[in-house]
């Protein structure tokens, strides 16, 4: 098969990819559709625009309807719910009228409101990218710690931090030097890494990217294709907590490749 044959497969699989990403991006109850971040307090309080009670202790968040229609996994809230979640993990959804309010816990517990009709939603024109440059498929090996370390970073709300579990960290070599990179837990047994570069804050979001990496084989081998680095929430709006890239994961090169600054960021 020729180069240019496989140069062009390559270019249309990244624009199925990336076509993908955007519908998942416009979805009317995903990221884009944030409204709101409001932390909860000890004390049972409504909050502007949802009905409601809403409080936490050190181990749970609380709803009290107070009368008002919620439901919860397809079932009607009755009385009061209590919502206890892994910190830094998943949230659950409590839908009400015409949204949904993420429950999550970030250290202590907040309530987000995702609302189809949200202004960055109805604006979203698509993520502006690099073009795909198959040069930007580089090789590497993954190497195990002894046992998987938990690992703390930062995040973009100051003051808030965030704890994943590290398996272990990615090598691989660009321009002839090798670099370093930790991993966190990805899916269905592949990595996750958080990373900036040196177009960190100049034509990509300053805070961080991530990477999708397939599992490890069998030698340890990983591919990493920088082209479908991905911006996180944070990157499009104002209510995303996202965790920091862990320490030494800032590339002193320009990784021109993936999604750059959203539309929603410039200017």
């Amino acid at each position: 098969m020729s180069t240019s044959v496989r140069s062009g497969e390559f270019v249309q699989q990244w624009r199925d990819w990336r076509e993908q990403r955007e519908r998942e991006l416009a979805e009317p109850y995903g990221w884009l559709a944030l409204v709101s971040l409001d932390w909860l307090e000890d004390e049972p309080r409504e909050y502007p625009g949802l009905p409601g009670r809403w409080w936490q202790d050190e181990d749970a968040a609380y709803l009290d309807p107070k009368g008002a229609e919620f439901s919860h996994e397809g079932e009607p809230v009755v009385g009061v719910r209590r919502f206890e979640l892994v910190n830094s993990g998943a949230g659950t959804r409590v839908r009400t009228g015409d949204v949904e309010v993420e429950v999550a816990r970030r250290s202590g517990y907040l309530i987000r409101v995702h609302d189809p009709k949200a202004p960055v939603l109805r604006d979203f024109r698509g993520v502006p990218a690099y073009e795909p440059d198959p040069s930007w498929v580089l090789q590497g090996r993954f190497e195990a710690f002894d046992a998987p370390r938990p690992t703390t970073v930062g995040a973009v709300v100051e003051g808030l931090s965030h704890v994943y579990t590290a398996p272990g960290v990615v090598r691989f070599a660009h321009e002839g030097t090798e670099h370093t990179l930790t991993a966190f837990n990805g899916h269905d047994g592949g990595l996750s890494i958080l990373f900036t570069d040196a177009t960190s804050g100049v034509t990509t979001y300053a805070a961080n990217r991530s990477l999708a990496v397939e599992a490890p084989a069998a030698d340890g081998s990983v591919v990493l294709d920088f082209t479908r680095a991905r911006n996180l929430p944070c990157a499009f709006t104002d209510f995303a907590t996202c965790p920091l890239p862990p320490e030494g994961n800032r590339l002193p090169f320009a990784v021109e490749a993936g999604e750059k600054l959203p539309h929603e960021r410039q200017g």
